[in-house]
């Protein structure tokens, strides 16, 4: 594929935040001491009255945004995902889920890519976590113009919204203006041969995937399913039903994200052959981030050799 613009999905949301709080007086934004990594610090230097660091204390934190809720105000809590679905995983649950609160958890560096930062930064169990507590809406765009629109959702939605972002500069192939709709998955790429579903990274390795095979005379679907929860089951059926085989692919454990919930609704639907790309079961290691992808087999290539292995 032609080079592309490259930035990264949490430059997106910084964005997001500042267009947000321009419009709505009721955006406060909160973060663990990381407004530079999480790209929060855009909207502290905008409002800087609207934004508060609640220090290395997400439980805290997650708390602070709970009350804020409760106020009437739409709190967006920041942190690294391994800390942000981690750490404060019980005040997540209790103090924001189970009462339903309107509060957004913008976590960055979520999966492999943040490369050099090792296993213990490496989170690949954040969207497991967080699709298990019940009406909690579970999203990883694809580039950082839908991180962008999919932070201006998440404001209309009224809810508890797990917004996920990674660390490395990705390709940036939607349009600006792009309008993103919660629940809804996009199709980038047409085909009835196969049908790859993919979020996060994971979509512009699928779509450089998609190239690779057509010239090998293989017509892959390309999906960008960007929200995991609530999953788009009409778009999932679509393409069983006309593909007849599917891939996923997702930079988190092949465990309880997106693939889990591919089989999950076909298995009780339509059931349908489904081969899972992620991180099997392991964890990670320090390396530069494209290495450490390469590695897991989360790039085109891998998904090239395992679209061909399923056709045999």
């Amino acid at each position: 594929m032609a080079d592309v613009k490259k930035m990264a999905t949490r430059e997106g949301y910084g964005r997001g935040l500042v267009a947000l709080g321009a419009e709505h007086g009721d955006v406060v934004v909160l973060d663990a001491d990381l407004a530079g990594s999480t790209k929060t610090g855009m909207f502290a230097k905008a409002y800087p009255g609207r934004h508060f660091n609640c220090g290395i204390a997400e439980a805290d934190m997650m708390c602070v945004a709970a009350g804020l809720a409760a106020s009437g105000l739409t709190p967006f809590a920041s942190s690294f995902a391994m800390f942000a679905s981690g750490r404060a995983y019980e005040q997540i649950r209790n103090s924001i889920g189970y009462p339903h609160l309107n509060v957004k958890i913008g976590a960055s560096h979520g999966g492999m890519s943040v490369g050099e930062d090792g296993a213990s930064h490496q989170c690949c169990e954040d969207f497991a976590l967080m699709r298990s507590i019940p009406g909690m809406v579970v999203i990883c765009p694809a580039d950082a113009v839908e991180a962008e629109a999919a932070t201006k959702a998440v404001y209309e939605y009224q809810g508890p919204v797990y917004l996920r972002m990674g660390r490395l500069a990705v390709p940036v192939f939607h349009e600006e203006g792009f309008i993103f709709r919660i629940g809804k998955g996009e199709i980038l790429r047409e085909g009835t041969d196969i049908a790859i579903i993919a979020n996060g990274l994971m979509v512009y390795e699928a779509m450089k995937a998609g190239e690779q095979l057509e010239a090998m005379g293989i017509h892959a679907r390309i999906v960008n399913m960007s929200t995991i929860k609530p999953l788009d089951e009409e778009l999932v059926l679509k393409c069983a039903q006309e593909c007849g085989r599917i891939i996923t692919c997702e930079e988190h454990s092949v465990i309880g994200g997106l693939g889990e919930a591919v089989c999950s609704y076909l298995s009780e639907t339509y059931p349908t052959p489904v081969r899972r790309i992620g991180v099997d079961d392991q964890f990670g290691f320090s390396g530069p981030a494209a290495e450490v992808l390469k590695a897991f087999g989360l790039s085109a290539e891998h998904i090239v050799e395992v679209t061909k292995d399923f056709l045999k």
